[in-house]
């Protein structure tokens, strides 16, 4: 059978990062697979701690999942740092999955900053190209590309400035503006 493998942080509060995917995974009834990128202690207030493993256990990790199961797709949360996002486009160059959804998450809901300053430049150049499809909301959007937005013709531009750092395909979430 297919599997499908969340690369993401946990979420100590259980609605987000790896245990919201897993749960996604299991509502459609697909077989989900487990990397974590980052720990995290969070509940519906707020981010209060966050460590990141060593890089070669999340390493690990990857090749348990690749070299045991048969992966149709991979779906990537929060990666905290560049070397998290090295391991993981270096895992994904060597292994080539099908699909591959970027959901770059860089701040939580409650506005605390998940993405260490020298990562935004690895997401950019070493994990968009990758992505089947990149899934990101409005201020991860403005990040990305160094754009504002706030409206559809910045929401967009936006989208054609990610599609040109080579997401195929791109999923602005737009629920931060009105139009």
């Amino acid at each position: 059978p297919v599997s499908a493998l969340t690369i993401a942080g946990s979420d100590s509060g259980g609605g987000a990062g790896i245990q919201a995917d897993l749960k996604a995974f299991a509502a459609h009834g697909v077989h989900g697979l487990s990397a974590i990128a980052a720990l995290t202690a969070q509940h519906t207030r707020g981010v209060t701690a966050v460590h990141v493993p060593p890089i070669a256990f999340l390493q690990a990790q990857l090749d348990a999942c690749f070299d045991d199961f048969h992966i149709g797709a991979v779906k990537i949360g929060m990666l905290a740092s560049a070397e998290v996002i090295d391991c993981v486009a270096a895992t994904l160059e060597a292994r080539r999955p099908a699909h591959v959804v970027l959901d770059p998450v860089m701040v939580a809901t409650s506005g605390a900053k998940l993405l260490q300053d020298d990562a935004l430049h690895a997401l950019r150049t070493r994990l968009l190209p990758l992505a089947s499809i990149a899934t990101p909301n409005i201020p991860e959007a403005e990040l990305l590309t160094g754009l504002r937005i706030d409206s559809a013709a910045s929401a967009a531009e936006a989208i054609a400035r990610l599609r040109g750092m080579g997401a195929a395909a791109v999923l602005l979430k737009g629920g931060h503006i009105d139009e």
